[in-house]
């Protein structure tokens, strides 16, 4: 098995790309090692010291570090717990546990707003985000503001700022007048 590695927009976050699927449909984060007891897969990442948040994409697995950590020191337990994963034959998530960090649910009167910011996050940004690591996923719509979530690469990037703001709310707002403006949430 050969695992390629790919730098991301944010300095303390890698690519892995395993070279297979990863997970069939949508994303999930694990933005602490709690939260990653609900994969295996992420077990083992977290198992490498470290390793602060693991992502999963559909073909790739992005893995964030401690700063006070040098990838050239975690890379390589980060590489062998991929392959020892795949290996093992284990699943990626649990059996109960299905892939979700998708859009969260919105209704009422402004679902109209809603459903066009979601098919334009969905069909130009999701993929853009994809391509360095990250997603990012609809919170929330309030008064013209729109809210989203950064995961992956996303989360904690110095760019972030102003993707969301250059990028992400000039495109909401070229598309959609009601649109005023994006903030990032954490969750």
């Amino acid at each position: 098995m050969f695992i390629q590695t790919e730098s991301t927009p944010n300095p303390a976050t890698l690519k892995f790309l395993p070279g297979q699927t990863v997970l069939e449909m949508g994303t999930a984060d694990f933005p602490t090692k709690d939260a990653g007891d609900k994969s295996p897969l992420a077990k083992r990442i977290f198992a490498a010291l470290g390793v602060t948040g693991v992502f999963f994409g559909n073909d790739f697995i992005t893995v964030t570090k401690a700063d006070d950590v040098e990838w050239d020191h975690i890379k390589p337990a980060i590489l062998g717990a991929i392959m020892e994963h795949f290996q093992s034959g284990l699943p990626v998530m649990d059996g109960d546990t299905p892939a979700a960090s998708g859009h969260a649910e919105h209704s009422g009167e402004d679902s109209d707003i809603v459903d066009q910011v979601k098919e334009l996050l969905d069909t130009r940004v999701r993929p853009a985000v994809a391509q360095d690591g990250g997603d990012i996923t609809f919170h929330g719509f309030d008064r013209g503001v729109v809210y989203l979530q950064m995961q992956g690469a996303c989360a904690g990037c110095p760019s972030s700022t102003m993707t969301l703001k250059m990028g992400i709310e000039n495109l909401l707002r070229h598309y959609i007048p009601e649109v005023t403006e994006v903030r990032p949430v954490d969750v």
